[in-house]
């Protein structure tokens, strides 16, 4: 029973914090599918049903075979071959028809568990532009995508294995069970009492075998450990001749993962041996009672050789239902995970009486705004300003200052704590979140591409653009020449990792679907630093011709952006110490005056 990945399983197997909650839930998430439900409950028992009563007809068929020799031995009769033929004809068909059933009944299976998934994935997928920017901000991509993929995945597999397996397994447990009885009670008796002792002893070596599987799994995360680090700073422990202490430490864990591992698989593997021992003297046991019941006419001949069938049919579901278990353990962990994330908070992505973001001309104004990602923490204390139509804000502080904290709550991925923010006079909350989201281009330093053509990536920031429109933008943004020196020109394809152009020339082609967007209100990131300078003056020229007659809002790395702004924040610990021209900022002889100095004098 135990042997191999199944004695594992029962190690590796996560659980689920409310096993019973989150199942109700999945069956909940389910109801859709009921009557598809009942059909893959009906079939599977039918499937069952006919392989059962299977032994029990062969067995007649040995009886024919034993009674009609008898007869030849004694002379009073011989074999009925007909009859024979009629039996096997009988059983062959039941088979048949119970293969067709358990071939019905996984064809829906699997199309439910298809549907259950496609629907989960496409929730998932909805819901991940609904859940605030924090959720994303507290975990790991690697988290969020796991619940896409590997959590979907164990759902699927689980409600695809278990759910018909949990059924066929019961049926055939309940309907073995009856036509042993129906054959003879005695040998029943005898039969099932080899279950207490197997099940016993199956749990005393589960119980010793649990911390040697649990040690090998600890030191096996060890073991994987040690080679990762070992191999990514390999030119470390080869610079300070660490080799022999790394090898040193690796033989100890090594050798532990090695003495866990063996003990764990020898429990594992003497699992099998034992089982069969105790199920051989089960037989032994059930062939004395049947030979000595059969003498004594009791009982015939070939039903002795159904009852062995029947044992044999026994103990499997019980093994099938152990391993179900087991599985639906994962499932249900899974699935908590999946409805853990469908029930996160979400943002309110309408507003009541939402005004027209079409219409907006770029006026934004800060009223008395005050700020924290933790309302307790207040960064922003009490910031006003106003920003006109076509004007540039820069954005300057050291890093980690919270320069993209004021593009967050541009554009509502958070909210301010006290105070407004305006837009053409309208509460930013008043506006519909994804029209909001729309008025504003944005050229970041992380340049978003996707694999697909030139023409393509930069049509993206207006699909219904025109191959003309889509040139013009281009040409603004100083990419054309670069795009006609490509290979297909405006038709060459980016590759999966768009690693067939370079950095700069991947920010040019973001600033012409920037252009093409044509939106009111920009957010621009000006760092450059893995750019060469013939590529940068082009980038800033294309800017330039970027945040022409729109209001825009820049993290600013570059000393031209700064002179030439209507409005400079600068930014320190999250907070807006200072607010001005750059004449104004250097005649107070604060905080941007000492970081000018020191940063930007260089670049002069």
């Amino acid at each position: 029973m135990g042997h191999g990945p199944m004695g594992r399983g029962y190690m590796s197997g996560e659980k689920a914090k409310d096993f019973k909650g989150t199942m109700q839930k999945l069956f909940h998430y389910m109801g859709r599918y009921k009557k598809r439900i009942f059909g893959v409950m009906l079939f599977a028992v039918c499937g069952t049903v006919f392989n059962i009563v299977g032994p029990k007809i062969l067995g007649r068929a040995t009886t024919e075979l034993f009674t009609g020799l008898v007869a030849k031995i004694n002379g009073t009769g011989g074999i009925d071959f007909s009859r024979i033929g009629q039996i096997l004809l009988i059983t062959l068909g039941l088979y048949g028809v119970s293969a067709l059933c358990t071939f019905i009944q996984g064809f829906i299976m699997t199309g439910i568990s298809n549907d259950v998934t496609y629907s989960l994935r496409r929730d998932i997928s909805e819901k991940i532009h609904r859940i605030p920017l924090n959720y994303y901000e507290s975990r790991t991509h690697g988290e969020v995508l796991s619940r896409v993929t590997n959590d979907v995945d164990t759902l699927q597999q689980g409600l695809n294995q278990s759910l018909t397996q949990l059924i066929t397994s019961t049926t055939t447990l309940v309907g073995v069970l009856v036509m042993m009885l129906s054959i003879n009670l005695w040998m029943t008796l005898a039969a099932l009492l080899i279950l207490p002792v197997s099940m016993g002893i199956i749990g005393t070596v589960m119980k010793h075998s649990q911390k040697y599987f649990k040690a090998q799994q600890r030191y096996l995360g060890e073991v994987n450990g040690q080679v990762e680090e070992v191999y990514s700073g390999h030119n470390v422990v080869k610079l300070f001749n660490k080799e022999e202490a790394v090898v040193n430490v690796f033989e100890k864990t090594n050798q532990k993962l090695y003495e866990s591992g063996w003990k764990s698989q020898f429990f594992s593997g003497i699992m099998m041996p034992i089982m069969q021992f105790i199920g051989n003297i089960g037989y032994v046991m059930v062939a004395i009672l049947g030979g000595f019941l059969a003498i004594k006419g009791a009982i015939e001949v070939g039903e002795i050789q159904s009852f062995f069938q029947y044992i044999r049919n026994f103990t499997q579901p019980i093994q099938q239902i152990a391993q179900v278990t087991n599985m639906l353990q994962s499932t249900a962990a899974a699935s908590e995970r999946v409805f853990e994330f469908l029930g996160e908070e979400e943002e309110d992505q309408t507003a009541e009486e939402p005004a027209d973001i079409s219409r907006v001309e770029g006026n934004v104004s800060f009223d008395h705004v005050a700020f924290g990602y933790d309302p307790k923490k207040l960064i922003i204390h009490d910031f006003s300003a106003e920003v006109r139509q076509g004007q540039t804000v820069a954005i300057v502080g050291p890093t980690g200052a919270g320069k993209t904290t004021m593009v967050k709550l541009l554009m509502r991925f958070y909210d301010v704590n006290k105070g407004q923010i305006r837009i053409d006079g309208h509460d930013i909350r008043n506006f519909n979140r994804n029209e909001l989201r729309e008025a504003f281009g944005m050229v970041l330093q992380d340049t978003w591409l996707f694999h697909g053509t030139i023409m393509e990536n930069i049509r993206y920031g207006r699909l219904d653009a025109t191959d003309e429109e889509v040139i013009a933008a281009a040409k603004a943004a100083h990419a054309h020449r670069f795009i006609m020196a490509q290979p297909g020109g405006y038709q060459m394809v980016l590759n999966e990792e768009t690693n067939n152009i370079s950095q700069g020339q991947k920010q040019l082609l973001t600033i012409a679907r920037a252009i093409l967007a044509d939106n009111k209100l920009l957010i621009l990131d000006e760092a450059t630093s893995s750019v060469d300078t013939r590529t940068e003056i082009r980038i800033q020229k294309a800017m330039n011709n970027l945040m022409k007659g729109r209001t825009s809002f820049v993290i600013a790395h570059r000393l031209s952006t700064i002179k030439d702004a209507d409005l400079i924040l600068v930014m320190k610990d999250g907070d807006i110490i200072e607010q001005g021209t750059h004449e104004e900022l250097l005649k107070k002889k604060g905080f941007y005056e000492n970081l000018y100095n020191s940063q930007f004098e260089k670049a002069v």
